[in-house]
């Protein structure tokens, strides 16, 4: 693509898995331009197949046909190796299960994807964690944070390579409904202010009104709100 101002550009997403003998058809033709430095929402009923287009706008999951180019890639031309460096270096990722790793503290689990990529950044880290309210839990394991505080360090460990571009999965699916929208106010607000481009599922009209476009997704088709 020329146009620079375009983020992530998917054409043509269908996805089909076999139920034995039924097949479900969860996505047909999807397209979709990511400007910039843009906040996405995605919305629907569930068993719409929003994980399954989220995880296959990140490189995740292959769809059946189609393609996504993100910043000049297509991600499914790239091999497994190219394709897990892309995401290490410039996507972010937060997830309804925090996935942390129960024997590290907080501080070692945001530092994770950057010792993966072979770099040490644990003063990146420290800021990150005081960015998100925790310079006080640094050495504290998930199992000593509450399920708010778990979600805060992943949001400090999606952030901690400078990622240009975040991928949230109903972030707030484990929360009440206050500390999710504080979850919530807290990504768009890192978010903004490190100029990430954000795409996120959620199934609450409340805090998808707070992202700049609102898309639902139904029968397959992805139709603006």
């Amino acid at each position: 693509m020329s146009d620079i101002s375009i983020h992530l550009h998917a054409r043509e997403l269908h996805q089909t898995y076999e139920l034995g003998a039924e097949r479900l058809k969860v996505l047909q033709g999807v397209d979709l331009d990511v400007a910039r430095g843009e906040v996405v929402f995605l919305r629907g009923p569930s068993g719409a197949g929003k994980s399954t287009l989220l995880y296959i706008l990140a490189g995740l999951e292959r769809p059946r046909a189609g393609t996504v180019e993100f910043e000049g890639s297509q991600l499914f031309a790239l091999s497994r190796d190219k394709q897990a460096l892309l995401r290490n270096r410039r996507m972010g990722f937060v997830f309804q299960s925090y996935f942390l790793l129960p024997e590290l503290t907080a501080l070692e689990n945001v530092l994770l994807p950057a010792m993966l990529g072979g770099s040490q950044r644990e003063q990146k880290a420290r800021v990150l964690l005081d960015r998100v309210g925790l310079s006080g839990r640094l050495d504290h394991l998930p199992s000593q944070l509450s399920g708010g505080e778990q979600q805060r360090v992943a949001i400090a460990r999606a952030l901690i390579n400078d990622p240009s571009i975040l991928f949230a999965d109903e972030p707030t699916g484990n929360l009440d409904a206050k500390t999710g929208a504080g979850i919530i106010e807290l990504l768009l607000a890192l978010a903004r202010q490190d100029g990430c481009t954000m795409v996120a599922v959620t199934h609450d009209p409340a805090l998808s009104s707070l992202g700049d476009r609102q898309l639902y997704l139904e029968g397959g088709h992805l139709e603006a709100i």
